[in-house]
Order: structure tokens, then sequence, then C-alpha cells
């Protein structure tokens, strides 16, 4: 039986599945950069290419502040899903689960909340999120969860 994505419309259980993975994915990532230190973290074999790439494609993310808190209208805007899809396509057969639903952190420093979640694709998270470390912008997550743990 084959699968239509664009046919199948709601289905509660197809849904339910997709919120699983989702949340698993976001508690997987919150345990990782608050247990090792963010620079050191790979997520695939082509991260430096995810990131040179991003970077190629959005020069505004160059700036810290514009990956401390991600403009979620101006990503999801018309003219910003076209240039977020020219960086995401190339992806499809080199990443797993490309363009799987995935919850990024609106606001770097703070962990995930409903408020500071956004959802993109997986390769946006992957690029964004390897931008964000290089940057140093994960280091107060583990620094404040270090802290806690040695509190302890």
């Amino acid at each position: 039986m084959d699968f239509d994505a664009e046919t199948a419309g709601n289905n509660p259980e197809i849904e339910m599945q997709f919120a699983v993975k989702t949340v698993e994915h976001l508690e997987a990532y919150e345990k990782l950069i608050t247990g090792i230190p963010p620079s050191k973290i790979k997520f695939t074999p082509i991260d430096e290419e995810l990131y040179e790439n991003m970077l190629d494609i959005f020069p505004e993310l160059k700036f810290e502040d514009n990956l401390r808190e991600l403009n979620e209208e101006s990503m999801k805007s018309v003219q910003g899903k076209d240039r977020w899809r020219k960086f995401i396509m190339p992806y499809e057969k080199r990443v797993t689960d490309y363009n799987f639903g995935t919850l990024i952190r609106r606001r770097s420093d703070e962990l995930y909340s409903e408020e500071n979640s956004v959802l993109v694709t997986r390769v946006q998270f992957y690029a964004i999120e390897i931008a964000r470390n290089r940057a140093g912008l994960n280091d107060k997550i583990y620094n404040e969860a270090q802290a806690k743990k040695n509190k302890a």
C-alpha cells in the first residue's frame, strides 16, 4: 500500500506518532546540550557543509543576535520559505529525515517551552544549531545545567 501525503488528510494516529517523535528529539537534544559542551556536538558527517551553505544563503545568520533569537515570521514568510526550500532540497538524499518536522528553540539562551519552540525541518535545525554552537550561544544552557549539577 502506497502512502500519499497530499491526499492522506489528517490521520490522528500519524499525527500522534509525529508528535511523539518530535518530543523525543527535543528531549534528546536538550539532554545533549546540557550534558556536553555544545561546541563538541556533531550532528552529521556534513556539518561544515550545512553551516557554510546556510551562511551563504542566509548571510544575516552570521550575526549572533539573529541566531540568538530566531525571527519566525521571517522564516515562515513566502520569501523565507522559498529561501529555506532552496537550502533544504539539496540534502534530500544526503541527510536522514531531512524534512522531518523538528522543534527548535526560538531563543538559544532558554530551554524548550511552548513559547520557545518553533517547528522547522531537520536540516534547518541542524544548520541553525551548528551555527549557535560555534558562536557559543548554547553555552549558557550548558553552563547553567553544569552549575546546577555541581550544587546537587
